[in-house]
């Protein structure tokens, strides 16, 4: 295995207090009354742009689980050019980007009134906080580099 693909240590055993608060946190959000289909697409389309190849499988594996189609999680990196989205699910992605990028995008105003047109206040604030918390698990995933599960018959494809 090459070494980039070497785990460089398990935050989770190293430091178990600090995941308390941010599993209390990720259950509030997974329960705060947005779409499970949503939130997945959400946490997928975050860990695209962060390459989190961890969260990816987990979050791609858990909404095929929920039903979401393979065509939809294909397309989900090109979402602006594909008609299989709602008007909601558009906005949450834009939010998302925007969010999860906010270092270069500054939360543009379009992202802000997008969001706003499909989304209570109370349900942005959720919202942001979900994609606060697949980036912070996207970071420590990458940071740490969490290696996803892989099937006896993928690793015997990947020789």
């Amino acid at each position: 295995m090459s070494s980039h693909l070497t785990p460089r240590m398990n935050p989770y055993k190293a430091s178990p207090a600090a995941y308390k608060p941010l599993l209390e946190l990720q259950a509030y959000t997974d329960k705060c009354g947005l779409e499970h289909s949503l939130l997945e697409l959400v946490k997928t389309r975050a860990s695209q742009i962060n390459g989190c190849a961890f969260c990816l499988e987990m979050h791609t594996r858990e909404a095929r689980a929920a039903g979401e189609s393979e065509t939809r999680l294909y397309l989900l990196d090109a979402w602006r050019e594909s008609p299989l989205y709602t008007n909601r699910e558009r906005a949450a992605l834009e939010w998302t980007e925007a969010v999860t990028l906010v270092s270069e995008t500054g939360i543009p105003d379009a992202a802000w009134e997008a969001v706003r047109l499909e989304f209570s206040e109370s349900e942005i604030v959720d919202l942001t906080v979900a994609i606060g918390m697949i980036n912070v698990w996207n970071r420590l995933a990458v940071g740490f580099r969490a290696l996803h599960p892989v099937t006896e018959e993928q690793q015997r494809k990947a020789g």
